[in-house]
C-alpha cells in the first residue's frame, strides 16, 4: 500500500474540515499537513512564502479546498483562479510531479438543456463571474498537467450541503431562518426564488471523492464530476428542511437567488466518470443530508 505525505490548503472551511478528517482516518496517508490562513493565505501570501512552505511539507499531494462563493469580480479571480497559479507554480518549483486536487464547481458550465445529466466533456458557458473563475482555474491546471508540472484534478462540485452547512448556502441560510421561526424571532421563512433544480451532494461523500482523488494509484484524472447524479427543485430541499425542523409556516420566495448560479434552472451531474477513474459513488441520500444540517446548526434540534 503506497503512503501518501498530503498538504491539504482550506481545512477550518465547510468543506475542507470534512476533507481533513476523511483524509486522517485514512491509513494510506501518514502525513497530514493543514496550515491555516495564518500561517499562509493563498491569496494575499506571496509565492516565496508558498514555495517554501511546499517543499518543507514535501507533499506527494496537495490539496486546496479554498476560495469564495461571492464577492466583487477581482475577490473571487484572486481567490479561485489566482491561487490556482500560485499552487501550480509552487508545486512545479518545489514538488515537480506531485499531484495537486483542486475543487472545481459545477458553475463552470452554465445553462444545461432541461432533464441532461451533464458530462464534463459537456461545453462549459458560466453565466458569472464564480464560474468563470473556476473555469479559469480548471484550464490552467489542465495546461499545467499537460506540461508535466502536475499530475492535477479538477473534481468539480455541484451543491455540497450536510454537517455544519454554513449560511452561505441557501440550506444554511434557510435553517438559520427556520430556527428564528420556530424561537418565534420571525413570523415567516423569506427566501430567493427556489424553483431552480440543483444536484445537492453529502459534504461526507465529496470528502470522499476527495481522498480517493488523492489516493488513486494512477495520474490523468483531470476533471471529475461529484455530484449524487440527482436532481431536486431547491423548494423541495427546503420543504425537508422545515418538515425535518417541525416547521409548518410560510415559507415565501422574493427577490432574485444568488448571482453565482443566475439563468441556471437546470443542473444535474453525470457521475458516471467519477465511478470509472475514482471508483467513487455517493453513498448519503438528500434525507440524511437534511437531518445532519439541522442537527448540526448552533441550538437547533437538541
Amino acid at each position: 500500500m503506497k503512503r501518501l505525505r498530503i498538504l491539504l490548503f482550506g481545512a477550518s472551511g465547510f468543506v475542507g474540515s470534512s476533507v481533513a478528517a476523511t483524509l486522517a482516518a485514512d491509513p494510506r496517508v501518514t502525513s497530514l499537513t493543514s496550515p491555516g490562513r495564518a500561517q499562509h493565505d493563498l491569496v494575499t501570501g506571496g509565492i516565496a512564502a508558498l514555495t517554501a512552505l511546499v517543499r518543507q511539507a514535501s507533499p506527494d499531494v496537495v490539496v486546496n479546498c479554498t476560495g469564495r462563493l461571492g464577492g466583487t469580480a477581482l475577490d473571487l479571480l484572486e481567490a479561485n483562479t489566482v491561487a490556482t497559479v500560485r499552487l501550480i507554480d509552487a508545486v512545479a518549483a518545489a514538488a515537480p510531479g506531485a499531484r495537486l486536487v483542486r475543487l472545481g464547481s459545477a458553475g463552470e458550465y452554465g445553462p444545461v438543456a432541461h432533464g441532461v445529466s451533464v458530462a464534463e466533456d459537456h461545453p462549459c458557458a458560466p453565466v458569472g463571474e464564480y464560474g468563470t473563475t473556476h473555469l479559469a482555474g480548471t484550464r490552467l491546471l489542465q495546461l499545467a498537467t499537460a506540461a508535466g508540472q502536475v499530475d492535477g484534478v479538477t473534481l468539480r462540485l455541484f451543491n455540497p450541503i450536510g454537517p455544519n452547512l454554513n449560511r452561505d448556502n441557501l440550506l444554511g441560510r434557510a435553517a438559520v431562518l427556520i430556527r428564528d421561526a420556530l424561537a418565534g424571532a420571525a413570523g415567516q421563512v423569506l427566501l430567493g426564488p427556489l424553483g431552480a433544480y440543483r444536484d445537492f451532494v453529502d459534504v461526507r461523500d465529496v470528502a470522499a471523492a476527495v481522498t480517493a482523488a488523492a489516493t488513486a494509484s494512477e495520474p490523468g484524472a483531470g476533471v471529475v464530476n461529484i455530484g449524487s447524479g440527482r436532481a431536486v427543485t431547491a423548494r423541495e430541499a427546503v420543504r425537508r428542511l422545515a418538515e425535518t425542523a417541525g416547521y409548518s409556516g410560510a415559507i415565501m420566495e422574493q427577490g432574485a437567488g444568488p448571482a453565482r448560479s443566475a439563468g441556471v434552472d437546470w443542473i444535474r451531474a453525470d457521475i458516471t466518470r467519477a465511478e470509472a477513474v475514482l471508483g467513487w459513488v455517493p453513498t448519503h441520500t438528500l434525507a440524511e443530508s437534511v437531518k445532519q444540517i439541522w442537527a448540526t446548526l448552533d441550538g437547533a434540534g437538541r
